[in-house]
């Protein structure tokens, strides 16, 4: 049985910290291919709260899920792994 009160994680790349408390991350993963068993990389764009505005382009963050914040909004940054060069 899962445990309750499990949040889903994801890592990524900040692409754009325009936004005011929201920043857009881009979420890599590797997925197998069910016929031809080869690995296919697939990315999404997901917007994130940034409450403090700590964020910037190229930044590598862990997002935790959370309640809808707004019309696409379903994440939070909870912190920056590594910041951009």
């Amino acid at each position: 049985m899962e445990e309750r009160g499990k949040r889903k994680t994801l890592t990524g790349v900040v692409l754009s910290d325009q936004m005011d408390k929201t920043v857009v991350v881009i979420v890599n993963r590797l997925v197998l291919h069910p016929v031809y068993k080869k690995y296919i990389r697939k990315k999404k764009k997901v917007k994130a709260h940034d409450e403090r505005n700590e964020c910037h382009a190229g930044d590598k963050v862990l997002l935790i899920e959370t309640r809808p914040l707004s019309k696409e909004k379903r994440w939070r940054v909870k912190e920056i792994l590594e910041r951009a060069a």
